[in-house]
C-alpha cells in the first residue's frame, strides 16, 4: 500500500524541470492547430466565405498526416549557425516557433474577403510548420529522458496541449468579440486575436531557448544525394522496427494502428448525436469545456502515474478496456429510460433535494463525457509513451512521426461510414458497434502482455 512519503515522492517527477518544460512544448504544439481548423472555419463565415469553400479549406488539415513524408529531414539537416548556438532539436524548434509566429502575423494584417489567396497561403504555411513543430517536439521529448520519465512528460505535454487548445477556441473567439461584439463582420477583431495568438508562441520559445539540448544516443550520418537520404532517412528507420522486433513488430503495428479505432470512429457521431437528443450548443459545449477537459486533464496525470506504478502494458490495456467501455455508456445514454435510471443510482448517495434542483437530461450527459474524457486522457498518455518506447532514437523523427501518421489512416477512413450505420439502424447498434471495435487493439495487447510473460518478447532500448 502507498504511503504518504511514497505518493509524495510519485508525485514530484512532476516538478522535474524536463517534465515541466514539456507542458510548455505541449502548449506550443497545440496552439496552432485549431487556427488552421474550428477557429479559422469560424472567421471565414463570418467573413461570408460560402460553406464549400470552406470545406476546401480543410483540407489545409491534410499537411498534419503527411508529416512523415518530410519528417527524415529533421534527423538529417542541420541549420545554419542556429545549429551551433542551439543544438539539432533546439535550433530546428526555434525555426518552427518562429515561423509560425510570422504566419499568424501575416494572417493576422489580411482580411480572406480582400486577399484570399495570400490568407491561403498563409494558413498552409502554418499547418505545414505547425506540423514539423510536433515532430520535433515528439522526437524532443523521446530524447530527452528515459523511461521513468516518460509518462509523466508525456501527461504535461498533453495538458499544456489541451490548455493551448481552450486558448485558441474559446479564447480567440472571446478575445474577437470583446475587440468587437457587433453582429457586423468585422476583419480587425479577427486580426487582433491571431496577433494575440502570435504573442502566446512566446511560451514555445521560452521553453525552447531554457531547456537544455538531448543527448544524441547515436551519431547522426549526414546525407550527401538523394540516394543516401532515402536509405539513410526513410529505409533503415522503416527496416529497424522488423530488426529489433522481428515478426513481433506486426503485432506492435497492430496495436498502433487500432489503438484509437473506438474514440476516433465514435467520436464523429458524438455532436450529432447530442443535437439529435436535444440537447443545446451552450449545453454541449459548456460540459464539454469544463468538465471534459478537467477530466482530461486529470486522466493525462493519472496515466503518466499509472505508466511509471503500474507499468506500461498495464497500463495501456487499462486504457484500450476504458475505451471501449465508455462507448458503452453512450449506447446505455441513447436509451429511453437512462436519465431516470441515473436519477435513481445518484438518490442512493446524493441529497434528494439537491437532485431535484437539477436537469436530469445535463447530469447523464456530464456523466458519459466525463467518463469518456477521463478514459480517453488515461488511453491517450499511455499510448504516447508506447509509440515512444517502439522509437528508436537513432531515428526519432522519422518513426514517431509515421507512427502518429498511421494510427489515424485507418480510423479515419472507418469513421467515413459512420453516418450511414447510424442511418441504416440507430445510435445505439452504432455506439455498440464501436465498443465492439474497441475489442480488437485490447486482444492485442494481452497477446504481447502474454509474449512478456512467458519472455518471449522484451522491449528491445534504442
Amino acid at each position: 500500500m502507498l504511503t504518504l512519503p511514497t505518493t509524495l515522492q510519485t508525485l514530484s517527477i512532476y516538478l522535474n524541470p524536463r517534465v515541466l518544460f514539456m507542458g510548455l512544448f505541449g502548449f506550443s504544439s497545440g496552439l496552432p492547430i485549431l487556427l488552421v481548423f474550428s477557429t479559422l472555419s469560424f472567421w471565414l463565415r463570418e467573413a461570408g466565405v460560402d460553406r464549400a469553400s470552406i470545406g476546401f479549406f480543410s483540407w489545409i488539415a491534410l499537411t498534419y498526416g503527411f508529416k512523415w513524408a518530410w519528417s527524415p529531414l529533421i534527423d538529417q539537416i542541420q541549420l545554419p549557425w542556429l545549429h551551433n548556438k542551439l543544438g539539432r532539436r533546439r535550433s530546428w524548434l526555434l525555426f518552427t516557433q518562429i515561423m509560425i509566429i510570422v504566419m499568424l502575423m501575416i494572417m493576422a494584417t489580411q482580411d480572406p474577403q480582400q486577399n484570399v489567396i495570400l490568407f491561403i497561403i498563409a494558413s498552409l504555411g502554418l499547418a505545414l510548420f505547425s506540423a514539423t513543430q510536433d515532430i520535433i517536439v515528439d522526437a524532443f521529448r523521446i530524447e530527452s529522458a528515459d523511461t521513468r520519465l516518460q509518462g509523466a512528460m508525456a501527461a504535461t505535454y498533453m495538458t499544456g496541449y489541451r490548455i493551448a487548445m481552450i486558448v485558441a477556441g474559446a479564447g480567440s473567439l472571446a478575445i474577437a468579440a470583446l475587440y468587437d461584439n457587433s453582429a457586423i463582420y468585422n476583419a480587425a477583431a479577427w486580426q487582433f486575436a491571431y496577433a494575440c495568438m502570435a504573442l502566446f508562441m512566446l511560451f514555445g520559445i521560452f521553453a525552447t531557448l531554457l531547456s537544455k539540448e538531448p543527448i544524441a544516443k547515436h551519431k547522426i550520418h549526414h546525407v550527401h544525394n538523394i540516394r543516401d537520404f532515402l536509405i539513410t532517412g526513410i529505409v533503415k528507420p522503416l527496416t529497424d522496427l522488423f530488426q529489433r522486433y522481428g515478426k513481433t513488430c506486426l503485432l506492435l503495428l497492430g496495436i498502433v494502428i487500432t489503438y484509437r479505432i473506438s474514440d476516433i470512429v465514435m467520436g464523429i457521431m458524438a455532436n450529432p448525436f447530442y443535437v439529435d437528443m436535444g440537447y443545446s450548443k451552450a449545453e454541449v459545449a459548456t460540459v464539454a469545456k469544463v468538465f471534459g477537459v478537467i477530466m482530461t486533464l486529470v486522466g493525462a496525470g493519472l496515466g503518466g502515474l499509472l505508466v511509471n506504478g503500474l507499468g506500461l502494458l498495464s497500463t495501456l490495456l487499462l486504457g484500450g478496456v476504458l475505451a471501449a467501455l465508455t462507448n458503452v455508456l453512450f449506447h446505455w445514454m441513447a436509451g429511453s429510460m437512462a436519465t431516470s435510471q441515473l436519477m435513481t443510482m445518484l438518490a442512493l448517495i446524493l441529497p434528494e433535494t439537491w437532485l431535484q434542483t437539477q436537469d436530469p437530461a445535463l447530469l447523464l450527459l456530464t456523466l458519459v463525457i466525463s467518463a469518456d474524457n477521463l478514459s480517453a486522457g488515461i488511453a491517450t498518455c499511455a499510448f504516447v509513451v508506447f509509440l515512444s518506447r517502439l522509437t528508436n532514437t537513432q531515428f526519432t523523427a522519422t518513426q514517431y512521426a509515421l507512427f502518429s501518421s498511421i494510427m489515424v489512416l485507418l480510423p479515419k477512413f472507418i469513421a467515413g461510414f459512420s453516418g450511414v450505420v447510424v442511418d441504416a439502424w440507430d445510435y445505439s447498434a452504432f455506439f455498440i458497434g464501436t465498443a465492439v471495435l474497441g475489442i480488437i487493439p485490447v486482444v492485442f495487447i494481452v497477446i504481447l502482455v502474454y509474449m512478456q510473460m512467458t519472455k518471449r518478447f522484451k522491449w528491445i532500448e534504442s
